[in-house]
């Protein structure tokens, strides 16, 4: 046996692990390189306030659709289509002209709206 011809025992020698080389060693978006960056050096504006409430809208010129003294309400408005989903309550907003007499349920109403219902004879109920 000679000096190049000695090898280690088997399974006692390992391939180094290369690290640092896939997509998990690159640096961030928005990293300047120690720098303090952009979104840290603009000023912040505002907040989101966290008791907001998201009304579904109604204007009085869907509500033509219902016979005279139906009782319209949120469910009723999911139903037949003129709302998509009941959110935190139903508003019903002044626009376009009520020609139907109704009783209607709404958890809101503009004052316009309200007015325009009672001139046609109709009924609002908050509830």
């Amino acid at each position: 046996m000679k000096l190049h011809e000695l090898q280690p025992a088997e399974g006692s020698r390992h391939t180094r692990k290369r690290i640092g080389r896939g997509i998990g060693s690159g640096v961030r978006p928005g990293f300047e390189g120690g720098q303090n960056p952009l979104y840290r050096r603009l000023p912040k504006r505002g907040f989101t306030n966290i008791s907001r409430k998201e009304f579904a809208i109604v204007s009085l010129d869907a509500l033509n659709r219902f016979e005279e003294g139906t009782v319209v309400t949120p469910e009723l408005l999911k139903e037949t289509g003129v709302i998509s989903a009941l959110r935190d309550g139903v508003k019903v907003l002044a626009n376009g002209e009520l020609t139907v007499k109704l009783t209607v349920k709404a958890h809101k109403f503009s004052g316009a709206a309200a007015e325009k219902i009672a001139q046609v004879g109709g009924t609002t109920e908050v509830i």
